[in-house]
Order: structure tokens, then sequence, then C-alpha cells
């Protein structure tokens, strides 16, 4: 009887990982049928959709609460699903507020549960370890120095490496891709990178777009935002519009590695795109913004020394970081500016990101590690 399996992922990056190890294990489990809560590139691996990770993409404590009853009820689907289909295993991707409940009934109906791309307990929120050492059977986890952390801590941890070393290029010559889409070759060309849920671009843009009119004026720069692929469709026409109508940012969709390679310097939000511009290179300046009370309730509940990945790698300060209060148009247009006029600076930035580089590349597919820890799984439930 062929193997069935739980997918979920509930973002563009955890839906971008579950699809390269759902591809990894049918590659020796061609039969196994696979079913959850899939994002495009899931179904594109062949994931029948029983949510859409689109539906579950809010970020921040106070955020989230308008849209619980939306999101509990397409909780409760995957769980019914689980129920009636009654997999072989299930694996979890990412997105702990919803998928660390999920795991929780998962267990209480039996199924192992291996977890994808760990929660940062190590950074907030560490009462969440009790529950993840009961529920997960297995933690795949994507940096180096989250392994010992967690078995420490008695849950089954495995690095298995980073997977963004191994797929992140561009797919186009610099040359190709100004041709495209009509962009000057002599202009400074700052990246745009305001996140990858609907929410947290709407909160970026305005400061964003203020910025952008700033370079714009200052340096003479070109502006190219980039957006996950069906983000304009999933937002709504006027969304650009009503948030940036006046600023001089071209949106390219679809094609962010290509923005990322070919820019000059990279406006990142702080999340998984801070690491696809470190791994090709791009000198960055990050920022992040949630509503005021998620901000002053997270900073009872947040011990880091950074809120970037590439600083936290790193394990010092290798890009600016312009979080809430301090991501205005001015700040930001400044550090852009500043970074792009001092070329030692610039020169160091890509050396220190070159290192974060080889931090995360373990020159093994991650997705071929985690499908045979996988497939280990599997085989002991049926032995």
């Amino acid at each position: 009887m062929p193997y069935k399996i739980l997918v979920s992922a509930g973002e563009a990056s955890g839906d971008l990982y579950a699809s390269e190890l759902v591809a990894s294990i049918r590659k020796k489990l061609p039969d196994a049928d696979f079913f959850g809560c899939t994002g495009p590139r899931m179904r594109e691996a062949g994931v029948r959709t029983v949510v859409d990770a689109a539906s579950l993409g809010v970020v921040g404590l106070v955020e989230v609460i308008a849209h619980i009853p939306r999101i509990y009820g397409e909780f409760r689907k995957l769980v019914s699903a689980a129920k009636s289909e009654r997999p072989d295993l299930a694996i979890l991707t990412d997105s702990p507020d919803f998928h660390l409940r999920l795991a929780t009934k998962l267990h209480n109906q039996g199924i192992p549960v291996v977890y994808l791309i760990a929660p940062q307990v190590w950074a907030w929120r560490q009462s969440r370890v009790k529950r993840m050492r009961r529920d997960l059977t297995r933690l795949l986890v994507i940096f180096p120095f989250e392994a010992k952390w967690f078995r420490e801590h008695g849950i089954p941890a495995d690095y298995i490496g980073h997977p963004l070393p191994q797929i992140v290029r561009p797919t186009l010559s610099k040359e190709a891709f100004l041709r495209k889409h009509g962009i000057d070759g002599v202009r400074p060309k700052i990246a745009i990178l305001p996140g990858s849920r609907t929410g947290e671009v709407a909160r970026h843009l305005p400061a964003l777009g203020e910025a952008a009119l700033k370079l714009r004026q200052e340096l003479g720069a070109t502006l190219l935002l980039a957006t996950a692929p069906g983000f304009a469709e999933r937002a709504g026409p006027k969304f650009f519009k009503e948030r940036i109508g006046g600023s001089p940012i071209q949106v390219i969709e679809g094609e962010t590695w290509d923005v990322i390679a070919h820019a000059d310097i990279a406006l990142a939000a702080s999340g998984t795109v801070t690491i696809e511009a470190a791994l090709l290179g791009t000198p960055m300046v990050t920022f992040y913004r949630v509503a005021g009370v998620s901000w002053w309730l997270g900073r009872f509940l947040v011990d880091v020394p950074f809120y970037s990945m590439v600083n936290l790698v790193a394990g010092r300060k290798v890009v600016p970081e312009l979080m809430q209060d301090e991501m205005t148009g001015d700040k930001l247009a400044a550090a852009v500016r500043e970074l792009y006029e001092d070329r030692a600076a610039l020169d160091r930035m890509r050396a220190d990101l070159a290192e974060v580089r080889s931090m995360l590349d373990t020159r093994r597919d991650p997705m071929e590690s985690a499908a045979e820890i996988v497939l280990e799984q599997l085989r002991k439930i049926r032995a």
C-alpha cells in the first residue's frame, strides 16, 4: 500500500522548502500520496490541497486576533482531513503558532510528526519546548547552532543544512534581466523586499515609498520592488496604488532572486529574504515593523542580540537593522545612501555575507538529508 503523508506549510519560504522535500521523497517513493496545507510550489509538486497556505499569512501578536476565526476554521479542516485519511506521517513546516497546535492534535491521533524548520524558541517563548518534546518525532533544523540547543532540551533534532544555498540563484543574466524590464543599467539599482505576506507588505510600504522618493532624488536610483508569485492577485488591483501610488517604484512579481542578484543594494524585511540576499552577495539594510502593541509585548518575550537572521548566523552585526520606530523613510534612505557611497563598507559587507554563506552551505542537498530521515521514520512505522 502506498504511503500517505500529510504536508503543511504556512508561508512562501515554508512552501518552497516543503515542495523540495516532497520532490526528494518522491524520488524514493513515487507512489506516495501527499495532501495538506499548500502554497503554489507544493501544488506544483503534486500535493493535494485541503487548505490554501495563503489563508494563514498573518504576522504579529495583535494582528492575528481578527483572523482567528478563519484560521481556526482552516485548522479544523486539516485536523479533520488527518482523522479521515489517516496518514502514515505528517511533515509540518515552520509557522509554529499554527503547526505546534496541529502537531498536538496529530500526536493525539497517533500520527508521527516530523517538523521542518525549527520554531525559534531559543529566542523567545521557550515554554513551547515541553510541547515540542512531547509531540514531535523528529525536528529538522537549518541553522548550525540549533541542533545542539534542541538536543540539550530533550528534543530529537537533526541539522540538515540550509536549503537555500542549493537553490538560490538568478535565472537571467544581468543584461537579460535589465533588458526584459526596461531598466537603465547605469543608475544605481535598489531592491525593495517588503515581505511575502499581504499584511506585512502593507505595513512596510508607506515608509518604503518615502525612502524610494528620496533615493530617486538623491542618487537617481532605480527602485525595484519584488513580490512573491501570485501576490498581486491576492492583494487586489488597488493594493500598490493606494500605498505607493506616487513613488517611483517598479513592481516585479515572481522574480525575487533576479531582482536581488542584479541590485546594488537591497532594502530587506527581516526574514528569509535576508538569507537569500546574503547568499546572492547583495549588501542590504534590514527593517521590520509590527503593530505597536505587538512590538511592546514582544520586547518582554524576545531574548536575542539581533533581529536579522544574517546577523544571528554571523554572531555579530553584519547588516544594519531598522526596526519598528527606527523604520522611517528618512532613516531607510539615509542607511542605503551611506552604504552606497562607502565602497569600503560595501566590500566589507560582501565579505561578511560570503562568510555567512559558507556557514550555511553543507555541500549536500539538505532536502535529500531530510528525505532520508522521513524514510527512516516511515520504515519504522511499517516494520
